[in-house]
């Protein structure tokens, strides 16, 4: 039996898609598969780790726990859209390559879209803010202390274009802030004390 495709329109860093997917397409899967833009990683398809966040409406959404369909009428940017019109890095970017907060790289992505939603909100926050803001999102190489680093850099360095761009309220369940949840089945774990070793991977 042949699966019935829906054709849907997607807006991506600024640019319009037209895409032919079956109803259960995930968004992330839409994004790496049929667009290209496999700067959108994919860690434990659970919304847990964080890897797949990408910037819905301006508002942290786990592209794993949205389907294509759903994001019809909605601006998307994802980690590709981050860098400025010239090519340049984005703020954010540049603080994670000068604080040495990329490591092994996997779930960048996911820390940068969710840190330049977080400047976006708290364009000044403080050591202990920049660590919640990162705390919906697991790096396996245990290096929390530097990404903290490149938060309060990114925050000297000012807001983003992208970081700047006004968010509209969404009702979609997926587009769900990172911070912490009052439920603690579903709150990630993060550091309880940020690493001796500077944060680098081994």
């Amino acid at each position: 039996m042949t699966e019935e495709l829906h054709e849907v329109s997607l807006t991506v860093n600024g640019t319009h898609h037209e895409l032919r997917v079956p109803a259960r397409r995930l968004l992330s899967d839409a994004l790496r598969h049929d667009l290209a833009l496999t700067g959108t990683h994919v860690g434990c398809e659970h919304g847990v780790c964080g890897a797949c966040t990408i910037l819905v409406d301006g508002r942290p959404t786990r592209a794993c726990l949205m389907f294509a369909v759903s994001a019809v009428g909605t601006e998307i940017t994802t980690v590709e859209g981050l860098t400025n019109p010239d090519g340049s890095l984005g703020h954010v970017q540049q603080a994670f390559a000068e604080c040495h907060g990329l490591q092994c790289g996997f779930c960048t992505p996911g820390f940068l879209t969710t840190i330049t939603a977080g400047l976006r909100d708290n364009p000044t926050p403080t050591h202990e803010e920049c660590r919640d803001m990162i705390a919906g999102n697991l790096c396996r190489c245990t290096g929390y202390q530097n990404i903290v680093k490149a938060v309060e850099r990114a925050a000297e360095l000012g807001l983003d274009t992208v970081a700047a761009r006004p968010t509209r309220p969404t009702n979609d369940p997926a587009a769900r802030p990172t911070r912490p949840t009052s439920d603690p089945a579903a709150r990630p774990t993060r550091p309880t004390s940020e690493p001796t070793n500077g944060g680098e991977a081994s």
